[in-house]
């Protein structure tokens, strides 16, 4: 069986020791591929580094997340637009609107999520949306920029029935994390009417870990607690969830 996690942000452990620990990890369960999810300008060489030592294994993207859109966007998205040309990215991201922290910056946010589908589209990549209590200004976004060309992942979708099929009509998958353990999330629900076929399996490490290390740092070796959820959704062996799963991170990200 192969695992897909197709957002980790396992480079930010930077101790080396620790880091080689949560791979060997990742490997022993069977999660080999990993696709990293930039955020900022500096966690593009702890990206770099870990693509380094592990290139067979993990994967990157370039991208801005939505709470570090502030008053210089506009020089960061620059300096992360920069640094695609010279590396191999398969995806813009995670990029979106956040509006969990700070509503003030929507506007900013929005141009930046504009911007960088824009990449996406040149380029020919998938975009990878980190929204948070932001659904209907992300979906205005999608909306106005819907083409052929739109396409990629719901990071961490946690939204109903009718918001996953908006999402899946507008060429996205959704990304499925721990959030789908925890019992009252009531994500297992919108799932019984989501076909697995538009579904791919993500940590989000270190956070939003599954059960049963809810709470505690997450890591992607523990993709497979998550796995196990959706086989128990699905009535579909571990083995079924893998290979679907990854299947379709292929199809999102080209690799």
């Amino acid at each position: 069986m192969i695992f897909t996690d197709t957002h980790t942000h396992l480079y930010y452990e930077q101790d080396l020791e620790k880091q080689t620990q949560l791979m060997e990890r990742c490997f022993e369960n069977g999660v080999n591929r990993l696709f990293l999810p930039n955020v900022d300008v500096a966690s593009i060489a702890m990206i770099d580094g870990l693509i380094e030592k592990y290139p067979d294994n993990c994967f990157a993207m370039a991208g801005l997340h939505p709470c570090d859109v502030k008053e210089d966007y506009l020089s960061v998205l620059d300096e992360i637009y920069q640094s695609i040309a010279p590396r191999k990215i398969y995806a813009i991201g995670e990029i979106g609107i956040d509006l969990y922290w700070d509503k003030t910056t929507l506007g900013i946010q929005q141009d930046a999520f504009h911007k960088q589908i824009a990449w996406a589209k040149a380029l020919g990549l998938p975009i990878v949306i980190h929204c948070r209590e932001a659904f209907d200004e992300v979906f205005e976004v999608l909306e106005s920029e819907k083409d052929e060309k739109l396409r990629g992942i719901f990071h961490c979708f946690t939204g109903n029935v009718a918001q996953a099929k908006q999402a899946i009509d507008l060429n996205f998958y959704l990304g499925i994390g721990g959030v789908v353990t925890y019992k009252k999330a009531g994500l297992d629900a919108v799932l019984s009417e989501i076909p697995l076929s538009n579904l791919v399996l993500e940590t989000d490490s270190p956070y939003l870990a599954p059960v049963p290390f809810r709470g505690k740092p997450n890591e992607s070796s523990y993709l497979i607690y998550i796995a196990q959820k959706l086989a128990d959704i699905y009535q579909k062996p571990v083995s079924e969830i893998a290979e679907v799963t990854t299947a379709n991170s292929v199809k999102i990200f080209g690799v």
